[in-house]
């Protein structure tokens, strides 16, 4: 089990934001725990110093690239970049600088995965620098995908069939907790174990993180297999329930 970090970005600035409360209304902003002071560049030269590899550079919405390219530029081939990649642009980034591209909504059509898309985004760059996005909400017993910075349901639940589908596609798979993420209120416990039971690709788990006694819940649960992303929670983003440098020394890898 590894600690992931992140930079999300949003208007071109780190932050740190309750995820369920993103919306494309001009006047409806999303709830922020935390905005950063410091550049993209300081955190991902923080992660770099670390050695922390398999970051995650997530663009919450538009304006942001110039932020998510600064990042790249100060830690290549250490980070993943997610939000707005399409088969058009991901050959870019990852010469930019990202180790895989992170995509969601852009292989999704009319609720359900578009294979003709993912098709055409594996022959542009293979299997092997993709990162699916299966980030999710619970809807009565599912966990469905949740597209367009989370507001869409898919029709496609997260299911061992799914993902077995999807992983002759990808590298990795980046699965949010939608409904906790941002809450610092606890983990999905219930998604955690079902993943933990999965013997297939990597996963990396994020939402709802507080305390230590969260990351030894996904320890326990996902079977030491799932790796975490903490955000709010984190003392660098203004959190007080986990350190940043202890995780960094506890889960990362050199």
């Amino acid at each position: 089990m590894r600690f992931r970090p992140c930079i999300d970005l949003h208007d071109g600035v780190v932050k740190q934001i309750v995820g369920a409360t993103l919306s494309d209304e001009p006047d409806e902003g999303p709830t922020t725990n935390f905005q950063a002071g410091k550049p993209s560049t300081w955190f991902a030269d923080l992660y770099r110093r670390d050695g922390l590899t398999g970051g995650h550079v997530i663009q919450l919405g538009p304006g942001n690239a110039e932020a998510a390219l600064s990042a790249l530029s100060q830690w290549p081939g250490g980070l993943q970049v997610g939000g707005g990649i399409n088969a058009d642009n991901a050959a870019e980034w990852l010469d930019a600088g990202a180790s895989h591209v992170i995509v969601t909504s852009w292989v999704f059509h009319d609720g359900r995965i578009d294979m003709a898309r993912l098709e055409k985004l594996i022959q542009r760059i293979g299997k092997s620098r993709l990162v699916l996005d299966l980030s999710c909400r619970r809807r009565d017993d599912e966990y469905l995908v949740a597209t367009d910075r989370w507001q869409t349901f898919t029709k496609e639940a997260v299911t061992y069939a799914f993902m077995e589908r999807l992983a002759a596609y990808c590298d990795e798979f980046l699965i949010h907790a939608v409904d906790v993420e941002g809450r610092c209120a606890g983990i999905e416990t219930e998604l955690v174990a079902y993943l933990g039971r999965w013997q297939g690709l990597p996963i990396t788990y994020a939402g709802g993180i507080s305390s230590q006694k969260d990351i030894d819940q996904i320890e326990s649960l996902g079977n030491g297999k799932i790796d975490f992303t903490v955000g709010s929670a984190l003392d660098i983003f203004g959190g007080s329930g986990l350190c940043y440098a202890d995780l960094a020394r506890r889960y990362g890898q050199k």
